[in-house]
């Protein structure tokens, strides 16, 4: 079945009306709009890349709620009135994707989740997961043998079975199949500008306009600034990497609670048989040496699994709430049509659901689950505060450090080129440029975020260019791919006429995102 249309195409009209417009066809776009099609509302989903493009489809595929040390972190910091809701939430989403999935034919497997400690240190955090699980229902038990006869140390581990393993890039095809059977549209090559919170709304995007009753951002980072989301959660990235069937594949889902974090399980992928293995846990843009973190990602594997062979390796982000609950409803200054969720904590695919569940009981005017509303009035809390101090503090040292380093750099122009698959960030003047080289193309860009002004920096790991301060990535050429900006780099080695010709590519974008719908 085909799932999306390329709204570049002339016959597709972007002034049909729609009842909600979704911005972002990950879980949490996707699941919603399921959701809302499903009581009869007419949805359109924006989609910049193809559905699942990014974490959504590029996780672990583990639909768990034991999630390593998440529930005794939040007891930490909260009353177990709010964990027992986040659990709750978890605990519905999980429940909702298990009969997606049935509908859509997606495989799901059920397995034990571990969160598991690598040596006798990390202990004290297995039993404070197994005493915060079971204090808010959850039948943790604690274990010092493991079912699977794994080779990677493991001292103790809490466990939870019954809990659900997928392909995720699967799972969004999935679900794309849903909203299209539903009679959704999924308009994939567009970009959403911004959001003019009027009546009807208006979405300007990068095709032109969009119209509808209300918005809901799905786009893991809001990339609208109002509520100032980007300040109050931060970037992290983790890698994967998958090989090729050892002999003694694990059944369970492993996640460690001490460092360095790894997590680990088998997978069917695309018709294979996989040993899927996640670590290398860093906070975008500000880890100089993520090559490094892959490399001994792999050497960690296969120090336990010798004959782990064909390694492929990618990488995916996620967002977590400084007061470690995510974020979820009406947007700030959206006139009660905007809604938002993120800070997931690399929980996506459990509390994206659950958050498409409370936006589309929102938005439909149905009575909010209990969950729901508990998490909805949570007071903020003195560390909340304080981590979010931190957090801005490092976000400012990150800014500094930035400026500083670019303005100490040499002259673009009378440095060498980089070495293949390397970035380096430069000055022309005064002014940070980076350059880069990828499969032979060296490429020079502007080296300061579109968001916020943040100097970017060069993630060889992915061949990307990252922003230390909120967590936007580039690629190579300055192409925007994720994060709160929503505007390219401007490229510098170009030539009068390419420079001409963007010019009036930009200025033709312009004058039809402000033309205004029939």
């Amino acid at each position: 079945m085909t799932t999306t249309r390329d709204a570049s195409h002339p016959d597709q009209s972007a002034a049909e009306p729609a009842d909600v417009i979704i911005v972002g066809a990950g879980i949490t776009g996707l699941a919603t709009a399921v959701m809302l099609l499903d009581a009869g509302r007419r949805v359109i989903v924006l989609e910049q890349d193809v559905p699942g493009a990014l974490a959504s489809g590029r996780n672990t595929g583990k639909a768990s709620l034991l999630q390593g040390n998440r529930i005794s972190t939040i007891r930490q910091h909260h009353p177990a009135r709010l964990v027992r809701a986040y659990v709750d939430a978890n605990r519905a989403g999980q429940q909702w994707l298990r009969r997606a999935c049935e509908r859509a034919g997606v495989a799901v497997r059920e397995a034990t989740a571990y969160s598991y400690a690598q040596s006798a240190e990390g202990l004290d955090a297995v039993d404070a997961e197994v005493r915060a699980g079971r204090e808010v229902g959850l039948p943790v038990r604690r274990v010092d043998d493991v079912d699977d006869a794994v080779p990677f140390p493991l001292a103790g581990a809490a466990a939870l079975d019954g809990q659900l393993a997928l392909d995720p890039a699967e799972l969004m095809r999935g679900l794309a199949d849903l909203v299209v059977a539903g009679g959704g549209r999924i308009e994939t090559g567009v970009r959403v500008l911004g959001v003019r919170a009027a009546d009807p709304v208006r979405v300007r995007t990068s095709r032109g306009e969009f119209v509808g009753r209300d918005v809901v951002i799905a786009t893991g980072a809001p990339i609208l600034d109002r509520g100032l989301y980007w300040a109050k959660t931060g970037g992290h990235r983790s890698m994967l990497v998958s090989f090729a069937p050892p002999a003694d594949m694990p059944d369970g889902l492993y996640l460690s609670v001490d460092s360095p974090s790894r997590s680990i399980r088998s997978a069917d992928w695309g018709g294979r048989s996989r040993l899927i293995v996640g670590g290398g846990d860093h906070a975008t843009g500000r880890e100089p040496h993520t090559g490094r973190l892959l490399d001994e990602l792999v050497a960690w594997t296969r120090a336990w699994w010798p004959h782990a062979d064909d390694p492929e390796h990618w990488a995916a982000q996620d967002y977590r709430s400084f007061n470690e609950v995510p974020f979820v409803g009406r947007m700030p200054r959206g006139r009660g049509r905007v809604w938002f969720a993120t800070g997931y904590a690399k929980w996506g695919l459990t509390n994206g659901a659950s958050a498409a569940i409370r936006i589309t009981h929102e938005i439909l005017g149905a009575r909010r689950p209990d969950w729901a509303r508990v998490i909805g009035t949570r007071l903020t809390m003195p560390a909340d505060l304080a981590r979010g101090v931190g957090a801005g503090a490092a976000t400012g040292v990150a800014a500094a450090r930035g400026w500083i380093g670019a303005w100490r750099s040499p002259e673009a122009e009378f440095a060498p080129a980089p070495a293949e698959g390397q970035g380096v960030v430069r000055r022309r003047g005064a002014r940070p440029v980076g350059v880069s080289r990828v499969a032979g193309e060296t490429c020079e860009v502007s080296a300061v975020c579109t968001h916020l002004g943040g100097v970017l920096q060069w993630n060889e790991a992915e061949a990307t260019w990252d922003c230390p301060l909120h967590a936007s990535r580039f690629d190579h050429r300055g192409h925007r791919i994720e994060g709160p900006a929503v505007r390219d780099l401007e490229r510098i080695d170009v030539s009068p006429l390419d420079e001409v010709l963007r010019a009036g590519a930009a200025a033709r974008e312009e004058a039809a995102a402000a033309q205004p719908s029939e």
